[in-house]
């Protein structure tokens, strides 16, 4: 079986206060990706949510990042309308909320889905030099023989360098980017 990862395709990421041109960019290519995932009866789709508290500037990374960001419940917290659009067409899909860069619940719930070890799981999002690489590198290490897959046509960095640098970490560890 294989899962897909959508790491954080949220409005602060896209629009929003973190959001840049190729953030912006990408959720079309994004939006296709989930449509194709929906045709397919046997894909899971899982989504990670990036999920902060009032709190967030109390917090180790909101004192690296003093940008307030993904405050559960706010409009920036929320999937843009056309991505929620696309994903009425999958019938399996889960949220993942997580307060880190990488989900560690991930690795659990691929396992409940997939059995022991998935065969593959492919992720796209955002950032890709943050959370697609965090996740992509977590779940590269509890699922050593699955073929981990980043869709870098479906992802966007904090810029396009740090994006580029981020796929070749991840080629160098052996993930596979398509």
């Amino acid at each position: 079986m294989k899962a897909f990862i959508m790491i954080d395709m949220q409005n602060d990421f896209i629009s929003g206060v973190l959001g840049n041109p190729d953030t912006t960019a990408v959720l079309p290519a994004v939006c296709e990706k989930v449509k194709k995932i929906g045709a397919d009866e046997n894909a899971v789709l899982l989504y990670t949510m990036d999920t902060h508290q009032n709190s967030y500037m109390d917090t180790q990374e909101g004192r690296k990042l003093p940008v307030p960001h993904c405050i559960e419940g706010t409009p920036g917290w929320e999937l843009p309308d056309e991505l929620k659009n696309a994903m009425s067409c999958v019938s399996k899909k889960q949220q993942v909320k997580k307060c880190t860069f990488g989900a560690k619940e991930l690795p659990e719930i691929i396992t409940g889905i997939c059995g022991e070890s998935p065969d593959e799981i492919e992720l796209f999002g955002v950032c890709t030099d943050i959370c697609v690489i965090s996740n992509a590198m977590l779940l590269k290490a509890f699922f050593p023989e699955a073929e981990i897959i980043v869709d870098s046509s479906c992802c966007a960095g904090v810029s396009p360098e740090t994006h580029k640098n981020a796929l070749e970490a991840m080629k160098i560890c052996q993930i596979t980017v398509i």
